[in-house]
């Protein structure tokens, strides 16, 4: 749900040739991709137009990206968010460690590449096949963070706790990127991610008046 990174942060080791050179692949057809559907639309951009632009082959593209609409919705930035999650201090509320990771999700996917994230929720609006599998992409990406959540609790990461909170996070974040980009990407999107988690933390109050 975030926008790709390019490269690592400070404090995390550089990867491998062969790594680096799989990021650079991701990057092409990523880069190729966006700028298919920028000038001819999504739906006429075909598989074999982002291998012909990315100067791969379309076996390549399918190796990377099982789905058109994978290739919008996959990043970079998940795993190294993931190890911050971890990294964050044991004695910080499991609260307070969901809302930095996740503004820090949100401000780094803006910073790095502000267009993409716009053109990606322009997507999740407006095309219902990216809209669906984001949602059948929920539940890999959810299998992965129960785990990571489980570790930093102490809970079982298959308990039904953690994956009502895990999925609570994951459901809160999708719709504040739809609402983002219903509403005309008004606003900042950081703080309707702080917003989505006030709710999840405190619950829904009346509204005033």
């Amino acid at each position: 749900m975030t926008a790709a990174r390019t490269s690592p942060p400070a404090d995390h080791p550089r990867p491998g040739l062969r790594e680096r050179k799989k990021i650079k692949t991701r990057e092409a057809i990523r880069t190729a991709t966006y700028a298919l559907i920028g000038e001819q639309g999504y739906d006429a951009t075909t598989i074999d137009q982002i291998a012909e632009r990315a100067e791969v082959s379309p076996s390549t593209v399918f190796r990377y990206f099982p789905t058109k609409e994978d290739i919008v919705l996959t990043d970079e930035l998940d795993p190294v968010l993931l190890e911050e999650l971890l990294a964050r201090p044991t004695d910080e509320s499991l609260a307070d460690t969901m809302r930095y990771v996740m503004r820090e999700g949100a401000r780094r996917g803006m910073d790095e590449n502000p267009e993409e994230a716009r053109v990606r929720t322009d997507l999740m609006v407006q095309v219902p096949a990216v809209r669906s599998r984001m949602m059948e992409s929920m539940s890999v990406i959810g299998r992965t963070l129960c785990v990571a959540i489980g570790e930093r609790s102490g809970r079982d990461p298959d308990s039904l706790e953690v994956r009502v909170y895990t999925m609570s996070l994951l459901g809160g974040l999708m719709e504040t990127a739809l609402y983002w980009g219903e509403h005309g990407q008004k606003g900042d999107f950081v703080t309707l991610v702080d917003r989505t988690l006030d709710v999840l933390e405190h619950g829904l109050s009346k509204e005033d008046g």
